[in-house]
């Protein structure tokens, strides 16, 4: 047997707080049989997640979090978010503050580029914490089984887009809403302010390394201690707006996709008419 999930249960015991790993054992899990469930996630490196991304959430980030009663309680659900930083910190944030403040304690499971999944060591620990590899098919089977799913339609052009395009969508991808028009699930939008100053990016070089795209040329070799503001917006309810089966007409994914868009917009401008500075 691995002696990962017993490492990986002696970390979340020793690192977690009573309220915490409460709320471990609260999560909805489908376990597979043997601890994981059917895409490789296991409670105990959920646990462990929560230790690791403490310090960056509590002290560094020091991430505050508004509209928390925006996350449904239970079934099925899209929660589509900007993203930027040159590494996906904003990512790892999102997914703690959820786990951490959600009621009754839910995983939004981040949907990745496919690159992601074949990173050595990283991949696997991003998905024994619940993260899937981007394809429809792992997204449908996760919201047919009433999970809430996690989509960056900026992908990897918004964590790569130049410091001088900050807080501005690159292209918006219509996966999201192709996939909560099918499986009539409600959109939760999410804007992200702060993530966009962490790590200032002047350029790339075209060079593959570990299974990412490129290599990010920078102004700070690590990310800056940038405060991070996450906004949930009110639920734009796909299931009163559009019938499933026009999740194959584009012209009603190419709407909804507006509509998305425009809520995570409307975010971003709130939260960055109210920080009181990058670092507040």
């Amino acid at each position: 047997m691995s002696l990962l999930p017993v490492f990986a249960r002696a970390i979340s015991a020793a690192g977690l707080n009573p309220e915490q790993r409460e709320r471990i054992k609260q999560l909805s899990f489908a376990d597979a049989g043997h601890g994981y469930d059917a895409f490789g996630m296991h409670r105990d490196f959920v646990g462990m997640g929560l230790v690791i991304t403490a310090g960056l959430y509590d002290s560094y980030f020091r991430v505050q979090s508004h509209g928390h009663e925006h996350l449904p309680a239970k079934g099925q659900a899209v929660v589509v978010a900007n993203h930027s930083g040159t590494l996906p910190t904003d990512a790892a944030m999102l997914w703690t503050d959820i786990v951490r403040k959600s009621n009754p304690p839910r995983i939004a499971r981040p949907v990745a580029d496919h690159f992601v999944p074949m990173m050595p060591v990283i991949g696997t620990v991003f998905a024994r914490g619940g993260m899937v590899g981007g394809s429809r098919g792992n997204a449908r089977a996760l919201l047919g089984a009433g999970e809430m799913v996690m989509i960056f339609p900026e992908g990897v052009p918004g964590i790569s887009k130049h410091f001088k395009d900050r807080y501005h969508l690159t292209d918006w991808r219509v996966g999201h809403v192709e996939l909560a028009i099918r499986h009539q699930a409600p959109v939760i939008p999410v804007g992200i302010v702060g993530p966009e100053e962490q790590m200032p990016q002047i350029g790339k070089l075209n060079v593959r390394l570990l299974g990412a795209p490129f290599i990010p040329l920078t102004l700070t070799p690590i990310p800056l201690p940038v405060r991070y503001h996450i906004l949930y917006g009110p639920p734009i309810p796909i299931p009163d707006l559009y019938r499933p089966e026009q999740a194959d007409d584009p012209g009603a994914v190419r709407e909804a996709a507006a509509r998305t868009r425009a809520a995570v917009e409307a975010l971003l401008e709130q939260g960055l008419a109210e920080r009181p500075g990058i670092f507040k």
